[in-house]
Parts: C-alpha cells; sequence; structure tokens
C-alpha cells in the first residue's frame, strides 16, 4: 500500500502524530524525527520510525517519492489500509 506523510525533520524527537489532510483534502501522516534533513538521514529515521510502530522489518518501508519534498509517498509492503491506519491508532 501507499501512504502520504508530512514529515517534520529536526522535530526535536522521534513520533507519528496522527492523520490528517493536505490542502486538497487528501489524507496524510503526520510524522516527526529528530535527524535533520542533510544526506537523507531524516528520511532513513523516517522508514526506522514506521517500520518499527507498524511492526514491520526495515525492508518492508520505502520512500518512492518526494526523498527532497515535506510530503513523502511510502510503500508499505505486507498490510492493507486498514491495517496500517489500525497499527498506527
Amino acid at each position: 500500500m501507499k501512504l502520504a506523510v508530512r514529515l517534520t525533520p529536526r522535530g526535536g524527537r522521534d513520533a507519528i502524530e496522527g492523520f490528517a489532510e493536505d490542502e486538497a483534502g487528501r489524507p496524510l501522516l503526520k510524522a516527526r524525527v529528530a535527524a535533520p534533513p542533510v544526506d537523507g538521514a531524516a528520511n532513513a529515521a523516517l522508514a526506522k520510525l514506521m517500520a518499527k510502530a507498524l511492526g514491520l522489518p526495515r525492508s518492508a518501508v520505502r520512500i518512492v517519492s518526494g526523498e527532497t519534498a515535506r510530503v513523502k509517498l511510502l510503500e508499505i509492503d505486507g498490510l492493507d489500509e486498514a491495517e496500517v491506519r489500525r497499527r498506527l491508532a
């Protein structure tokens, strides 16, 4: 499944802040990581955070677009949308 995530780097801590909507009304997940947006550190921290929160191996979570943008599109293997929402609730 694919999941849009709005990431805040240098957020002081690694945390998932819940679901919200973007300006166009599309659902997305808000997350923050302590890592800075340098050399992919924030992206790696996001993938690690999501894998841990979902109970999946790190290899099951990939950033497929938005590597340099605030809103990223993640691909998550092995779960459907309902199960992702349940595990992140």
